[in-house]
Formats: structure tokens, C-alpha cells, sequence
């Protein structure tokens, strides 16, 4: 119903739909209210490699090296000119352009699966800009991308969320699955377990997630990727043997997140300096 409204009465009425409160995105002070100026307000081109899950890799090559960068067999839009050769299993395929999106490939039969059933129509008309009003997406052609599998222990690695400002890592948020179930928590750049969830996402992790050990190098590469944008989340894959970018995020949940306790949405949000101009009239 409200999908025709424009891009800042859109935001403001799901912001409240969400978390019922109306949020002024003209003068932000709070991380999620930034997150929404953002969207309407900051519109740097690079912004499009960032969020475009094919082209990203290129940007952190650069900045890092091609150790970091998750293998990539293929980009397209048509799985019929897929050379599955060149293709080892396991593999993840997921479109550039979306989150929450994606087939695990284990075996053959799922390839055939994949192919008869060919989520890609569906993936490619998947509209972040609109859904969210995320400025970013609106500048990334739609693509789907087969790439290798990241397995750790026999299973997905943990997914560590880096924070920064300005390179600074101002918490990290740990997603983890143990015995088939998914938690969330956060901790410092110190290791230090934060009291904080969203209650609307993953169970808080009941136990302490040891620190990772490669730890400093992880934050030495969030430190990196993260310098020179006021806020940018940086997600790596780790273990012993290696350190993988998964994505970078410019959103975080759309800026719809809840915060509980909620006076982190202020402690974080006064942790970013915003890098650019909100109009105001005369």
C-alpha cells in the first residue's frame, strides 16, 4: 500500500510501522536515523561496487590482495551458459543485487535441481531501492554469481560483522550456528561481550564465543576496507588457515533494527560523523 509513496515519506512511515517511533532524518542522531539519511541523502558512486557482490571483490583485491576474496566460477544472468566443469562442488549461488538469497550446490542433483526449477527470474527482479529504498541498488545491475563454498569444521563458518567509522571498529556482531541453530551476539573491538540483541532477529548466543585466532589480522583488514567511509560493516568468514570478505553493507537492516537496550542506537550513532550533506531549506 504504501510502495507508490516517495522515497522519504516511504521510510519514515515503515520506520514507524517497525519501530514506533517517527524518525528524523533530517537532523539524524541515532545509527538507525543515519542509516535512513543515508539512504535518501548520500549518493557516492562508489557505492555501487560496494554493494554489488561481483564487483566488491575487485575493489578489495585492490585494497588487500586476492587472498581475502572468496573464488568466483561464474556471473550472468543464464544458468544455460554455465560451463559446470569449471564449477567444483560445493559451491553458493546467489544474486549480486539481494540479500537473503541463495541455493547451497553439495551435489550434482542439486545442479539439477537448480536448473529445473531456475530461481533466476525471481532473483533478477528482486528491487532492494524499492523495498528498502536503498539508493546503492538502484545503480547495480541485476547478476547472479556462482562462487566456492566456504566450509569450516563441516560446516558454514561463523560470520563476524565489522563496524567502523572511518576505519575505527566500533563493535563487532557475531552470527553462529551451534547444533543446527542460529545465534547472534556482539562484542568490542576488546572481546568484550556487549548486552545487546535485536529481539527480532537471532537468539542471543547463551555462552562466550571464543575470540577468533586470527583476530587482529581481522580487524587490521576491517581497519583497512573501512577507512576513508563514515560507516561501513565489513563481514569476514574466518578459521585458523584463513580470513574471507563475505560482503560489505551500507544498510544494515534497512536501518529498521532494533536495539535492545535502545540507547545503543545513540551510542552508535554518535559514532558516526556523517561524510555527507543533508539539505535543509532557507
Amino acid at each position: 500500500m504504501i510502495a507508490p509513496l516517495p522515497d522519504k515519506y516511504y521510510i519514515r512511515l515503515k520506520y514507524w510501522v517497525i519501530k514506533g517511533s517517527w524518525p528524523d532524518v533530517d537532523h539524524p542522531k541515532t545509527f538507525s536515523e543515519k542509516v535512513q539519511a543515508r539512504k535518501l541523502y548520500d549518493r557516492k558512486p562508489i557505492y555501487a561496487t560496494l554493494v554489488d557482490k561481483a564487483a566488491v571483490k575487485s575493489f578489495v583485491e585492490e585494497r588487500l590482495g586476492p587472498a581475502y576474496v572468496v573464488p568466483t566460477y561464474w556471473v550472468g544472468t543464464d544458468l544455460s551458459t554455465v560451463d559446470w566443469s569449471q564449477v567444483p562442488l560445493p559451491a553458493v549461488v546467489k544474486p549480486t543485487h539481494a540479500s537473503a538469497q541463495g541455493r547451497f550446490l553439495y551435489t550434482q542433483e542439486d545442479i539439477r535441481r537448480l536448473l529445473d526449477e531456475n530461481p533466476l527470474p525471481a532473483w533478477l527482479a528482486l528491487d532492494h531501492a524499492r523495498f528498502n529504498r536503498e539508493w546503492a541498488y538502484s545503480q547495480v545491475k541485476p547478476q547472479v554469481l556462482i562462487e566456492a563454498m566456504l566450509v569450516v569444521d563441516g560446516g558454514v563458518p561463523w560470520d563476524y560483522r565489522f563496524f567502523t567509522f572511518d576505519g575505527v571498529v566500533s563493535h563487532i556482531e557475531v552470527n553462529l550456528r551451534v547444533d543446527g541453530k542460529g545465534y547472534d551476539c556482539c562484542y568490542t573491538a576488546d572481546w568484550i561481550r556487549l548486552p545487546l540483541q535485536d529481539p527480532d532477529y537471532l537468539a542471543p548466543y547463551p555462552g562466550e564465543v571464543p575470540k577468533p585466532a586470527r583476530f587482529d589480522e581481522m580487524m587490521r583488514i576491517a581497519q583497512t576496507i573501512g577507512k576513508g567511509f563514515d560507516f561501513l560493516r565489513i563481514d569476514l568468514y574466518a578459521c585458523d588457515d584463513w580470513i574471507k570478505l563475505g560482503e560489505l553493507t551500507l544498510y544494515p537492516g534497512g536501518g529498521f533494527e532494533l536495539f535492545d537496550p535502545p540507547q545503543y542506537d545513540r551510542i552508535f550513532g554518535d559514532r558516526w560523523a556523517l561524510g555527507f550533506e543533508i539539505p535543509h531549506p532557507d
